[in-house]
C-alpha cells in the first residue's frame, strides 16, 4: 500500500502563476498580485483586430512572503480580452521607454452588464482605461523568480 499525504504550501511556492478573471471579484485577486509591477512603456499592446491589450510585467511577488530569503519578481503576461476601446491620460504615447509603476487594477461595471471597463492605475496620476464586452483577463508568469533588483518588498505610506 503507497502511503499517500497532503501537499504543503511550500511546495507550491515555485509554480508559475496562471490566473483566470472573468468578474469584479476575480479582477480584484489578480490586483493584489501584480501590485508594484513595473514596466517599460513599450511593452504595452493593444490589438485592436483581436480585440485584445496586453502588458509584459515585472510583477513582485506578493504570494510568496519575503521572510528567510530575498525580495522576487517575475515577469509576467497581463492579457485583456474582449477590448472594445483604450484611453490613456498622463502618459505621453510617444515616450516609449517611460517606467510605469501599477497599482491597482479596477473593474467597473457599465449599465449594460457584463460590458464595463477595466481601469489600470498608475504611479503619478496616470491611468489606462479598457473598455470591454465582458471582463476577462488572463496572468501569466512567463520567466523564473529574480531577485528583486531593490532587494526589498515595495512599501506605500499609510
Amino acid at each position: 500500500m503507497t502511503e499517500t499525504r497532503d501537499a504543503t504550501f511550500e511546495e507550491g511556492v515555485q509554480r508559475p502563476l496562471r490566473l483566470k478573471a472573468l468578474d469584479g471579484d476575480d479582477v480584484q485577486v489578480i490586483s493584489a498580485l501584480v501590485q508594484d509591477s513595473v514596466l517599460p512603456a513599450s511593452e504595452m499592446a493593444w490589438k485592436k483586430s483581436e480585440r485584445r491589450f496586453a502588458m509584459l510585467l515585472n510583477r513582485f511577488r506578493w504570494e510568496d512572503p519575503v521572510t528567510t530569503r530575498e525580495a522576487e519578481r517575475v515577469q509576467a503576461v497581463l492579457c485583456i480580452e474582449n477590448v472594445t476601446a483604450v484611453r490613456a491620460q498622463g502618459l505621453d504615447p510617444k515616450d516609449r521607454d517611460t517606467v510605469l509603476s501599477l497599482l491597482a487594477v479596477v473593474f467597473e461595471a457599465a449599465e449594460a452588464e457584463p460590458a464595463g471597463t477595466i481601469r489600470l492605475i498608475l504611479a503619478g496620476d496616470g491611468e489606462i482605461a479598457i473598455d470591454v464586452e465582458a471582463p476577462e483577463l488572463l496572468l501569466r508568469d512567463v520567466t523564473r523568480p529574480y531577485a528583486a533588483p531593490s532587494g526589498k518588498a515595495p512599501r506605500h505610506p499609510e
